[in-house]
């Protein structure tokens, strides 16, 4: 018989090459998970999941089966509430400096067209980026939102109509208290000439092309407005956001960045 019990730990050999790596560990891990979800209380989802710790020069390798052995343990209650205690407990099973835990999703919200209150599911991605180590814990939850835009330039030198188009708005910040991914989403609809939405009538139709035609916007009007209204808000220490525009009648696509530090007063 194998005696198990006394099988080479290659992992904890020492290695002479006297060079630390950063970051080691598992990536792209599909898991199915319950996130927080304010009109239900949770939600079922799935996500690609990356763990990470740090390895000491003195060390060959890491125990890769661990972060799999924490995560079944964690499975059915991964949120921005707990995270920090995997990344304690990532840190004490792999005796590491340092843990980091990246958590992406595809999120749904119950979303009903603005006329005719018809309701799909409407599907936005979400990631939870973690750290924990010596300078503390850090956190970023990040959003991508689809929205829609209608060119200014092109409504004011139009005798009729304007092109318009789908665009990509990402933001990620971090925060004082619990946010709930929902209010991101609305902060990002809200600065966008309109909202996308999976289920319409030609009621909502009518509604959103007009919505959209009285609120003309530039990338860089969107970006402009998000951020405005995350310097406004105390809870918040820092974002970042960008808006992609995938153009309609350009062979291109639009751009514009905006990051903030909210704890540095402006200059």
């Amino acid at each position: 018989m194998v005696d198990y019990k006394n099988i080479s730990d290659v992992q904890n050999q020492a290695d002479h090459r006297n060079i630390p790596v950063d970051k080691v560990g598992v990536k792209n891990i599909r898991y199915p998970i319950t996130v927080l979800d304010r009109a239900n209380g949770n939600q079922q989802t799935v996500a690609s999941i990356n763990m990470y710790v740090n390895l000491p020069h003195q060390y060959k390798g890491t125990h890769m089966s661990r972060f799999i052995e924490l995560l079944s343990e964690y499975s059915n209650n991964i949120n921005i509430r707990n995270l920090a205690d995997i990344l304690e407990e990532m840190k004490k099973r792999l005796d590491a400096e340092s843990a980091h835990m990246e958590v992406e999703f595809p999120y749904f919200i119950n979303k009903a067209a603005p006329v005719s209150g018809a309701e799909g599911l409407m599907e936005y991605q979400v990631a939870f980026r973690g750290s924990l180590n010596g300078d503390g814990y850090d956190l970023v939850v990040q959003i991508r939102v689809p929205v829609t835009t209608l060119c200014p330039c092109s409504k004011e030198i139009s005798d009729g109509g304007a092109h318009n188009q789908r665009g990509i708005v990402r933001l990620a910040v971090r925060f004082k208290r619990f946010i709930w991914i929902e209010d991101l989403i609305h902060i990002v609809e809200q600065s966008a000439s309109g909202e996308v939405y999976s289920l319409l009538k030609r009621g909502d139709e009518k509604f959103v092309t007009e919505n959209a035609y009285a609120n003309p916007m530039f990338v860089e009007d969107v970006v402009r407005e998000v951020s405005r209204k995350l310097a406004d808000d105390p809870n918040i220490t820092w974002f970042a956001v960008d808006s992609e525009n995938f153009e309609s009648i350009h062979n291109h696509s639009a751009y514009a960045y905006i990051e903030r530090d909210n704890r540095t007063p402006p200059a």
